[in-house]
């Protein structure tokens, strides 16, 4: 056991660890465009965040009208997501910080992430956070995506450890309302500063506003600690 006690620390991936939305918009753009929807904006995509792929491509489907099977537009987005995140993705330096600070204490971790397991795996492997991060979960192995607390309880469950005893690490409003239905608590980091404020965000234990700017490492192992002596 580590020295915070039975704590497990599941993260988010996207937007949380890595900076990956820019390619995420990106690659639903070029699908889009594929197929007779032009000028996707980056403010269409903001409303996705933290909604897994498969969702998202469903809500495209209802939305644009597009005919195209969801494992098509699945498979087309994947493709092109792949080809951006190969050419370089970045780790948030503080989150990286904090996933060494807390491999330092033995505290198991894991990933809980909306994406495919394919691009889950490519990330982390792109940026050296796959030594640190082993246990991974994609929505596409559970039955529901965020909000539902499904990827977040399997993720508990491969760790073998009670979801009490879990604090996510979140950046989307779908993602902490999805760890609060766990029983799990919650570190928000919006990515979306003007979501900052929405009711799904004010169940989490850590609020920090200002997003990534705003997070460190030491500041959110602290709170860690604290809580691991008020318990």
């Amino acid at each position: 056991m580590s020295t915070l006690g039975p704590l497990s620390v599941l993260f988010d991936l996207d937007g949380t660890l890595v900076d990956s939305e820019p390619a995420y918009y990106e690659a639903g753009r070029r699908t889009l465009a594929a197929y007779g929807v032009p000028d996707f904006s980056w403010a269409e995509h903001e409303r996705y965040v933290g909604i897994s792929t498969r969702e998202t491509i469903a809500d495209w489907r209802a939305r644009y009208g597009i005919t195209a099977p969801v494992e098509e537009l699945l498979a087309v987005k994947n493709r092109h997501y792949l080809e951006l995140a190969a050419a370089g993705m970045r780790a948030y330096p503080e989150m990286r910080a904090f996933v060494e600070l807390l491999a330092a204490e033995g505290v198991p971790m894991a990933v809980a992430s909306g994406s495919s397991r394919e691009a889950i795996a490519a990330v982390l492997a792109g940026t050296g956070l796959d030594a640190r991060l082993r246990t991974v979960v994609s929505a596409d192995e559970v039955a529901r995506g965020k909000p539902a607390p499904d990827v977040f309880l399997e993720a508990a469950r491969r760790l073998g450890v009670a979801p009490s005893d879990c604090v996510v690490v979140e950046d989307a409003a779908p993602g902490a309302a999805a760890a609060h239905a766990a029983g799990m608590r919650c570190i928000a980091v919006p990515y979306v500063a003007a979501q900052a404020g929405a009711a799904e965000f004010a169940t989490a234990g850590l609020l920090l506003r200002g997003g990534q700017a705003e997070f460190t490492a030491r500041a959110a192992f602290a709170w860690l600690t604290d809580g691991a002596r008020g318990a």
